[in-house]
């Protein structure tokens, strides 16, 4: 919609304060204590009388308070605007659609999500048997049978009985997962979050219970620990950069599987040549990338259908053809056998199976593009079956043909549809290569909204749905690694030990954040979570094990790309928090600002200004700098804050939160607008500055209702109780049992210095505080008019670039981060301005740096 950085890391949040001084968790029961101002949700008017109530002790008071409960309204946040009109939680389109569409979705899916695990035929069993050479046929049964069972442990248990339905909202991916759990415990190292956030409906918080205690054990423990707050991060980072690694290793694989047919089908072809042309098919692929999923999956889906028919078909061939009794395999006893039998080498083959589940990961990551259902259908009624029929012919061939192991794919394949087989197997391994290359288009920008990655040009390429994305730096960035990796690793062993490792590393990331939604959100019973923990990450431990042990022989390079990427992502939310926090203590105090007065110190010109900061309660320090760098400053001045909630997306009507900051003749105001890491944030300015003097003016008026309903109710204004928001109990969702106190102080001229009072003569003076009587109706209709003329008057956008650097007395460590590889990372990372269609005439930049 709109914004000055794509994926800010987002604004400050703090904590709601309970009476008894303790924090309270958005997804608790919270009391806002009569006389305590810290309660006030991000009151910017109040922060200097909280010296003066901060230190009550309110647990003695609340023996004494006689507490009424009843139930009122949806609570009125003098800071939440449109959160007031709730129409309902947003429902995903894509789960919502008309079988005809989910069809033609389940063909999309074959095009972008399953030809990655789709090609895996291509190469599984002559790695298995590259590291076990086959001495018998019981070997071949061995192998099958661990190929069979975890395929069904893996892709079908785990991921599609499991981890499809841990979504956050129809997202997928390790960022998802990490944003859920954000959502129901402040476990975040950027403190975004803000109280009223809660009452977003994609939250979906629960109010807890009694039946919830396990789950409110652990949500303490977590936002009580520091250690497991980074070590969550620390996890989700490594999980996001083995992502990363996998986009690069997927081609190589696929790719280079494919061309190796060539030397069934010619035998003068040498590997050199086969790795020229996987370098030009490379080239192709990551071109024609900027289409997007939905062209490239309805075009490739009929395709890649082709492909898994022609798996089965040849499966079926051979089964009939050569040994139907390899159906043995599906005794898992045979793998028993198999372990028994070749022991150490059995355990090295464990390295190539893990080959058949590659592309489980992409089910999950690639969500967003597509639906549970679709995905769900397509891989059990199609995709397995296919692949289990394509194994067994594999295996019914090789248990008469033991010398072919070396490329039992293409070796099993009939003369006579040879080459037919090869060209689509090529085209299926070109599909197959974009599968986990947008499931990382997917997690980085969930990553970049979630303040853990620089920030990249992102392009929409789809109207209907908002999840289908291209990353073009990104996009070249992985066909370079690959290459390397490519010319570096020729030998297709090597990369498959590599495909495993990166493989591997995401899986197990998944299967500890979804054993940690299980207790946390879901409330699983505890056995269903130990089975499910135990099995899943027990596989994959053994498997990681294998491929761990070869990591000497060239696949090392995927870890060091790995930790290269790691690095970065930690680099970057590192100087972002910092850099936060920093521009939190800095922020310019509310007595200051009184002492200058209405005019601010400086001379109140006609127009609006729309201070972007990341801030979303007091003043930021940058507006300071253009108090004492302009000559003039607007007469009237909105703070913008972008800001990331961790869901999917915001409905519209939820967006924006309002706040007046200062007494009404300052004229100072607060946005806060809130987006979901997967809403487009790009709209002309024109729209932009007519919905916020829209939802400004909704906000005014709200706020002119409740004054009167609340001097209505209590003449007596002056008293010290009056001055306080009430006693109320707040649930998650928004809901308000009140204890029949008033809602909402009249205090706009309570506490007012006498230079506050002062009329002014300048077109920012606004109405004027010596007419206390002036009728409620005439005073509305008095700033309104003052809005409309700024207004006319012309919007200009104040940009500040706040940068940060390392003192001089900083450890050498903190100055090498900080002053070089976080300011390399935000020198050429996207500036915000780019996001922003307004002319440069509109635009007026500052630049300050902190020292930290």
């Amino acid at each position: 919609m709109f914004s000055v950085e794509e994926g800010s890391s987002g604004s400050e949040m703090d904590d709601e304060i309970t009476g008894d001084g303790s924090t309270a968790s958005l997804s608790r029961w919270v009391f806002d204590e009569k006389n305590d101002y810290d309660a006030i949700d991000d009151d910017d008017y109040y922060e200097e009388d909280e010296r003066h109530h901060g230190d009550v002790d309110s647990d003695e008071e609340d023996d004494n308070v006689e507490q009424r409960l009843i139930r009122t309204s949806p609570a009125v946040d003098s800071f939440d605007v449109d959160a007031l009109e709730i129409p309902g939680a947003q429902k995903n389109d894509i789960e919502d659609s008309s079988i005809g569409r989910k069809l033609i979705l389940a063909l999309q899916t074959l095009g972008v999500v399953f030809g990655d695990i789709g090609t895996s035929p291509l190469y599984t069993f002559s790695v298995m048997f590259n590291r076990s050479p086959i001495n018998d046929k019981e070997d071949v049964i061995g192998a099958l049978s661990l190929v069979i069972y975890t395929l069904i442990l893996l892709p079908l248990v785990k991921y599609v009985f499991f981890v499809l339905w841990a979504n956050d909202d129809g997202e997928g991916g390790t960022f998802a997962l990490y944003s859920l759990i954000c959502r129901h415990a402040n476990v975040s190292l950027i403190p975004n979050q803000l109280p009223s956030d809660a009452r977003i409906s994609g939250f979906g918080l629960k109010v807890p219970s009694p039946e919830l205690e396990r789950s409110l054990i652990i949500k303490e423990k977590l936002e009580g620990s520091m250690v497991l707050k980074k070590l969550l991060l620390i996890l989700v980072l490594a999980g996001t950069a083995m992502v990363i690694a996998d986009a690069v290793v997927t081609p190589a694989m696929s790719v280079m599987s494919a061309i190796g047919g060539l030397k069934v089908g010619v035998g003068a072809i040498e590997q050199d040549q086969v790795l020229v042309i996987s370098v030009s098919f490379l080239v192709i692929l990551f071109s024609v990338q900027k289409y997007g999923a939905s062209k490239l999956g309805l075009a490739l889906g009929p395709a890649l259908l082709l492909w898994f028919f022609c798996l089965a078909g040849i499966g079926i061939y051979n089964l009939a053809k050569y040994d139907s009794s390899v159906f043995r395999a599906f005794n898992p006893a045979h793998i028993y056998f198999f372990f028994k039998r070749n022991s150490v080498n059995a355990w090295y083959a464990l390295g190539g199976c893990v080959l058949c589940a590659t592309g489980s990961e992409a089910m999950f990551a690639d969500l967003s593009y597509f639906s549970v259902h679709s995905i769900q259908l397509t891989f059990t009624l199609l995709v397995l079956p296919c692949l289990l029929l394509g194994y067994l012919g594999q295996a019914a061939y090789l248990s008469e043909n033991f010398s072919d192991a070396g490329n039992a794919f293409f070796s099993s394949v009939p003369s006579f549809i040879f080459w037919p087989v090869f060209l689509i197997s090529n085209i299926a391994a070109l599909i197959a290569s974009r599968a986990m290359t947008t499931a990382t288009f997917t997690c980085i920008k969930q990553s970049i909204a979630l303040g853990c990655f620089p920030r990249l040009k992102i392009i929409h390429t789809s109207k209907k749905f908002i999840g289908q994305i291209y990353i073009p730096v990104l996009n070249w960035f992985l066909l370079v690694v690959c290459l390397i990796v490519i010319c570096s690793i020729s030998n297709i062993f090597m990369i498959g030990n590599a495909y495993g490792i990166a493989e591997l590393g995401i899986m197990m990331t998944t299967t500890i954040l979804v054993t940690l939604i299980m207790l946390l959100i879901w409330q699983t019973n505890i056995i269903v979570v130990c089975l499910f923990a135990i099995v899943a990450l027990g596989v994959e431990l053994m498997f990681f094990s294998s491929v761990l042990s070869s990591v000497a022989d060239g696949s090392w390079i995927i870890l060091v790309f790995a930790a290269i990427m790691f690095f970065i992502m930690y680099v970057w939310n590192y100087g972002s928090k910092l850099k936060y926090e920093t521009e939190v203590q800095k922020k310019l105090p509310m007595d200051l600002l009184r002492e200058l007065g209405s005019n601010l110190g400086t001379i109140r010109a006609p127009g609006i200004g729309l201070l972007y900061n990341e801030l979303a309660k007091g003043v930021p320090a940058i507006f300071g700098h253009f108090l004492t760098t302009l000559p003039a400053i607007h007469s009237m001045v909105i703070f913008v804050c972008i800001k990331y909630v961790p869901v999917p997306s915001v409905p519209q009507s939820e967006r924006f939160l309002f706040r007046r900051v200062c007494p009404r003749s300052y004229h100072l105001f607060r946005c806060v607008a809130r987006y979901g890491y997967k809403d487009v944030r790009k709209e002309n300015h024109q729209a932009f500055e007519q919905i916020l003097i829209e939802s400004l003016e909704k906000f005014i008026r709200k706020e002119a209702q409740e004054r009167s309903l609340e001097s209505d109710g209590d003449h007596n204004t002056d008293s010290e109780d009056d001055t306080t928001l009430s006693r109320v109990l707040i649930a998650p969702n928004g809901s308000v049992y009140s204890l029949g106190v008033p809602l909402l102080a009249e205090h706009m001229d309570f506490n007012m210095r006498p230079s506050e009072k002062r009329s002014s003569m300048d077109f920012g003076a606004g109405p004027s505080n010596e007419t206390p009587a002036l009728d409620a109706e005439q005073s509305l209709e008095k700033e309104l008019s003052f809005i409309h003329k700024a207004k006319e008057s012309g919007v200009v956008y104040l940009l500040g670039h706040g940068d940060i650097r390392a003192t001089k007395d900083s450890w050498f460590l903190k100055k090498l981060v900080i002053n070089y590889m976080y300011a390399f990372l935000r020198k050429n990372s996207r500036r915000g301005i780019t996001n922003l269609s307004v002319p440069h005439s509109h635009l007026m930049q500052v630049g300050m740096t902190y020292m930290v």
